[in-house]
Formats: structure tokens, sequence, C-alpha cells
């Protein structure tokens, strides 16, 4: 196919619009803040489970702490009533019986403040836990906020990106001649390098560096008419720098 030497030239401008089009269409398609974002939306859910645990584990101590304290205060109440009656009392027998049931009450008490104060030391502990476990998760949470806002915005960006590339490759697709737009298409749907310099002996798509036969052929090629390299196929645009 013939093509002008300038012409050939626009299809390193088309081949560089495509692939920033490219490296911009993976970028919306997946920002840089995706992986990490991922991590932390699995880190979350960990994380929520283990505070659910805490929570479980703190509200049991609590639901303890609030029986041994209607415990006490039963106990407390009970004791205050043998006192009153012990007060008013003119048996000897029944006023023994008072003082025996007033101790038993008030060892009762020592032991269910002893628990009492044991558990409200494994409460605090436990609400300590879950203060952190809540902070850390806030943290968590913050981090995938801000990183999702960065992504948000990255994919904005990409989004402008991508239609002013496009914008820009279709004006340079319209100097170019319609039939070399098309064998420029044509390899570019095959997922290569459509077109590339050739540069000190090697193919800029592929980077393969051409074989002495390869080259005394290509020297062969008119500047008007365009030369494909023999490894990967995409059109070799021949320059100053290609030694030729």
């Amino acid at each position: 196919m013939n093509a002008s030497p300038a012409d050939q030239r626009l299809l390193l401008d088309l081949a560089d619009l495509d692939r920033r089009l490219r490296q911009a269409e993976a970028t919306r398609r997946n920002p840089p803040q995706a992986a990490r974002v991922q991590e932390l939306v699995a880190q979350r859910t960990a994380q929520s489970h283990e505070l659910a645990v805490r929570v479980g584990a703190r509200d049991e101590l609590q639901a303890e702490v609030t029986r041994l304290e209607s415990d006490v205060s039963l106990a407390e109440q009970r004791r205050s009533r043998d006192r009153q009656r012990l007060d008013g009392s003119a048996s000897a027998k029944d006023a023994q019986a008072l003082e025996r049931e007033i101790e038993a009450l008030t060892q009762r008490l020592r032991s269910l403040e002893d628990a009492e104060l044991e558990l409200m030391e494994r409460l605090e502990t436990a609400e300590a836990a879950v203060a952190e476990q809540q902070a850390l998760l806030a943290e968590t949470t913050a981090e995938g906020q801000r990183l999702s806002a960065e992504g948000k915005a990255h994919v904005e960006g990409s989004a402008r990106d991508i239609e002013a590339l496009t914008r820009d490759r279709a004006a340079v697709a319209e100097r170019i001649p319609a039939p070399l737009t098309a064998a420029y298409d044509r390899l570019a749907q095959r997922g290569i390098v459509a077109a590339a310099p050739f540069t000190r002996g090697a193919c800029g798509g592929c980077h393969v560096m051409m074989a002495p036969s390869d080259l005394q052929a290509l020297r062969a090629v008119p500047a008007d008419q365009i030369a494909n390299c023999p490894e990967c196929g995409c059109i070799l645009v021949r320059t100053e720098e290609s030694g030729l």
C-alpha cells in the first residue's frame, strides 16, 4: 500500500493516542485505589465481626453485673429489715435467730460485693476492648471512604481523559487517508501495536532486532510504501533515526 512518509508519521501520533486511550481505559476500569479498597472491605468485615464478639462479651458481663447489683440490693434490704426486727425483738431466741441471719447476710454481701468488684474490673476491660475495636473499625472505614472518593475522582478524571483523547484521535484520523487508517485499524484489532517507529535496527512495536536479510528487504521498500515488521506485523514508520 502506498502512503506518503508524512501520512505514515501521522500513524505514530495515532498509535500514541491509542496507547494513552488504553491506559486511561485501564485506569477507569481499575483505579489504583481499587485493590486497597477491596482489602479494606474484607478487613472491615473481619473487624465488624470481632466488634460484635467483643460487644457480646461486654453485654454478658453487664448483665451479670446488673444481676449481682440486684442480689446485693435485695440482701441489703433484707439485712436492714432484720436489724429493725432485732431492735424491736423482746425474745432472746428470736434475737439470736435474727443475729445469725444478719451475720449470714453480711457474709453473703461481702461475697456478692467481691464478685461484683471482680466483674466490674472485667467489664472495664471488656469496654476498653470494645472501644479499641470501634476505633480500629472507624479508622478502616475512614480510610476506605477516603480511598473510594479518590478512586471515584480518578475514574472521573480518566473518563474526561478518554473523551479528550477520543476527540484528538478523531482529528488525527481525519488527516490520514482512509485506506491507510483502515490498514492500521485492522492491525490494532489484533491486539498489537499497529504502527511503530523503526529505530536502530529494531521494531518499536515488538522491540525485536531485525535480521540482516529482513533489514536489506526493508531498505528496498520505497519511502512512500508502507512496510510491516516481519515479527509482529505492525506498520514500520521510517524516520531520520531509522538508520536506513
